[in-house]
């Protein structure tokens, strides 16, 4: 129960979902929580959760998009823990729709969301990382920043895609043959995982889940299936591992 003990996380979408179930292990696991979440019921009651079993935890109301609420976010979690260890970039939007029927204000909203946001994220974490000697980075990707699909999910893609090689591309800036920041950043990417906003339009379209059910080789995943994975990387348990890609899909990419 201590794989993180003493360390410090922020995770942004933690009020429910992969964020929730990351924010909960954690806790369990030793670390102080900052949950981060435009969702302030559902996020004050993460943090009832993770207090009513004994662990450390603050909420923080945050658009991901605002760099100012990254600041706030940021200074509230030093200001309560000391320090910074571990973020999670988790919080994401998607939608279905053909790309000559994507609106460039769609777009631009779910680049803001999944990109702007893990990219404002990693910019202040490392900043914060850097006055307490390190920390662990981790960008949650997708399987469709690995391979394409045919759902309608163009630009869900190009965002998830954008988010795996920018993760490598930060993790050789903070390496030691980049700026020895001691910073190691990582992608996960998980196939399709049930109790999660981004499956529901999956349970309400047989077609969707029909293809989801041909990809995935194993039953549907579950958020704490995702937690481990984002657990191993926040730990000192994978102190060589930086630039590198966690998938965590039930074999959708095998084949």
């Amino acid at each position: 129960m201590d794989r993180v003990k003493g360390k410090v996380a922020i995770i942004t979408g933690a009020a429910s979902g992969i964020g929730r179930a990351t924010a909960l292990l954690l806790a369990q696991e030793g670390a102080g929580v900052t949950v981060a979440d435009i969702n302030e019921v559902g996020g004050k009651k993460v943090i009832a959760e993770i207090v009513g079993q004994g662990g450390r935890a603050i909420f923080a109301k945050q658009d991901v998009t605002s760099e100012r609420d990254w600041s706030e976010v940021i200074d509230k979690t030093l200001a309560e823990f000391g320090k910074l260890d571990i973020l999670v970039n988790n919080a994401g939007v998607i939608f279905f729709r053909k790309i000559e029927d994507t609106s460039l204000e769609e777009w631009h909203h779910l680049m803001s969301v999944n990109l702007d946001g893990a990219f404002l994220g990693t910019k202040h974490a490392i900043r914060a990382m850097k006055k307490s000697g390190g920390g662990s980075i981790i960008n949650m990707s997708s399987i469709a920043g690995i391979v394409g699909t045919l759902d309608d999910t163009a630009a869900y893609c190009a965002s998830k895609g954008a988010i795996r090689l920018f993760t490598k591309a930060a993790a050789l800036e903070c390496s030691r043959e980049g700026y020895n920041y001691n910073i190691r950043v990582n992608s996960v990417h998980p196939g399709g995982i049930e109790g999660t906003s981004l499956m529901k339009p999956f349970l309400n379209d047989k077609s969707l889940m029909q293809k989801m059910e041909s990809s995935q080789q194993t039953a549907h995943g579950e958020p704490i299936d995702i937690a481990y994975a984002v657990l191993y990387l926040a730990s000192d348990e994978s102190k060589f591992a930086t630039g590198a890609e966690l998938i965590v899909d039930g074999g959708w990419t095998a084949k």
